[in-house]
């Protein structure tokens, strides 16, 4: 029997349903002018900070076919990990720490690769001879306006993709093909006036809708960004130790979005809801190592993850964290010991 294009896609849609995945949609492999265009802009303006990767494949990124020029089609693909709790029950604790949800489970990397292999063979299997590549945040695909075009969410004020079943809870994957899919009806924004998610950002790191500034973003400077955080935002990180869910958190359509419908992979480890400071500042590597493992916070290493932790143990206010603090002003890593010594100071003085 041979499929039409229309039929192909219903097809893929249901199996990309029993894999697991939330939503899917299809689009074009061809550069969009206008997603190019704003690439660029953000990357002129340094908005990328030092994710210097972002720059140097520009031209892979700027469309699929840029990245492989035998891709037709594009199958965009969410999963979702909608939390059971909530994500800002934490904020201001001075004794416990704040990871992302997406952090709390199992490494969204390996879970939605595996996902999205099982579908592209199964799509081979389907139609012999087609090509497939996958990707899941690893290589230069512009995930969320692929996912926009595909129709599966429309990118928020925030800049993420928002569902209007899932809400703002989406791992976004991409399969690459060679086959001619019908494409989707781009999804329409459907943020209209709020600015829920711009005036929740701790840092202002949203210079206007739609337009991110990495450089004053949380997850970026907790996750992606090595040396020293400045001075001045230190304290906008509150007890945030790797990420951010504050502008997803608010986005009012999280309303029609439900645990029950995220993989049990992404079920929260009990250790990882609300990890105290005190265990945390206590970490040499091989503890860092083996609380972490297949963890995604486990890539960013022990000193990057102290480091947090003591601009976490700063702004708690906690006296009784100065005894570890200090022990850390002698830490052999330099970014460390100079955050142990701005946490002291905060702690010592009341603030």
């Amino acid at each position: 029997m041979v499929n039409t294009a229309a039929s192909l896609a219903d097809r893929i849609g249901a199996q990309a349903l029993a894999e697991g995945f939330a939503v899917c949609g299809f689009t074009g492999a061809r550069e969009n002018p206008l997603r190019a265009a704003r690439l660029e802009q953000w990357l002129g303006e340094g908005h990328h900070g030092s994710m210097e990767w972002m720059a140097t494949r520009l031209e892979h990124r700027r469309s699929p076919q840029g990245l492989w020029d035998e891709a037709r089609s594009v199958i965009a693909l969410g999963m979702s990990y909608a939390p059971a709790h909530d994500p800002l029950a934490l904020e201001g604790s001075d004794s416990h720490a704040r990871i992302s949800v997406y952090a709390q489970g199992k490494d969204y990397h390996d879970v939605v690769k595996k996902r999205l292999k099982a579908l592209a063979r199964w799509l081979v299997a389907e139609v012999p001879g087609a090509g497939v590549k996958v990707f899941v945040d690893t290589a230069p695909v512009m995930e969320k306006p692929l996912g926009e075009a595909a129709g599966i969410g429309w990118q928020g004020k925030h800049t993420n993709m928002v569902s209007p079943t899932h809400g703002s809870w989406l791992f976004l994957g991409a399969i690459y093909t060679t086959l001619d899919l019908a494409p989707a009806t781009p999804h329409r924004d459907q943020c209209g006036s709020c600015r829920a998610c711009l005036d929740a950002c701790p840092t202002n790191a949203f210079p206007a809708p739609y337009r991110l500034d990495a450089r004053r973003c949380i997850s970026y400077l907790t996750i992606e960004h090595k040396g020293p955080v400045d001075e001045d935002l230190r304290a906008g990180l509150g007890n945030r130790i790797y990420g951010c869910d504050d502008c997803l958190a608010v986005c009012p359509w999280n309303k029609f979005a439900s645990q029950a419908q995220a993989m049990r992979e992404f079920l929260p480890r009990a250790e990882l809801v609300a990890p105290r400071l005190g265990e945390l500042l206590a970490l040499d590597d091989a503890g860092f190592r083996a609380l972490f493992s297949g963890s995604p916070i486990k890539r960013i290493g022990r000193d990057r993850f102290v480091r947090n932790c003591l601009y976490a143990a700063g702004n708690s206010g906690n006296a009784g964290l100065a005894v570890q603090v200090q022990a850390l002003t002698a830490d052999p890593d330099p970014v460390v010991a100079d955050a142990a010594r701005w946490a002291l100071a905060r702690l010592t003085s009341g603030l």
